[in-house]
């Protein structure tokens, strides 16, 4: 399994590294969906149509298609981590072991996802695990809300 992002080494030296061992190279595309990342730094999760639309507003010639499938694939080689909400809709964000477990509060209304860090849920998440004989690798709960905006209209 490859290891996450780490402060020592850029994602795209990262990549540039990791897609060599497995045959394939780091195309333009693949370099703009990662910068893209990169400027928006941890804590933004984007769909693949946001990535496509950013790209698209910064004069950045890249397909949807091409979009999907470089997300899967930096999710594969853990440089993003991807957010599978309930609606089926996903999300992605810039991976990092400093920033590991963390939690998302997601509006089930526009999308809006807001991260958290909670000490308990992590306790929780460790004592469950060794309760059934598990080891723990990450712990990450996506708490489903109405954001404050979509309550509103909620109410209206």
């Amino acid at each position: 399994m490859p290891e996450a992002s780490t402060a020592s080494t850029p994602p795209a030296t990262e990549l540039r590294s990791s897609l060599h061992g497995r045959g394939q190279r780091l195309t333009p595309q693949r370099q703009k969906v990662l910068s893209l990342f990169e400027r928006i730094g941890e804590g933004s999760h984007l769909s693949a149509e946001e990535v496509h639309q950013r790209l698209l507003r910064a004069d950045e010639r890249v397909s949807l298609a091409t979009v999907y499938r470089t997300l899967r694939l930096l999710s594969s080689m853990e440089l993003l981590r991807e957010l599978e909400l309930p609606e089926g809709g996903r999300r992605f964000e810039l991976a990092s072991d400093a920033h590991r477990d963390h939690h998302h509060l997601v509006c089930v209304g526009c999308g809006r996802t807001e991260e958290f860090e909670s000490a308990v849920v992590l306790a929780e998440g460790r004592q469950a695990a060794g309760s059934h004989g598990f080891r723990l690798i990450e712990c990450v709960l996506n708490v489903r809300a109405l954001c404050p905006r979509c309550a509103a209209g909620e109410s209206a």
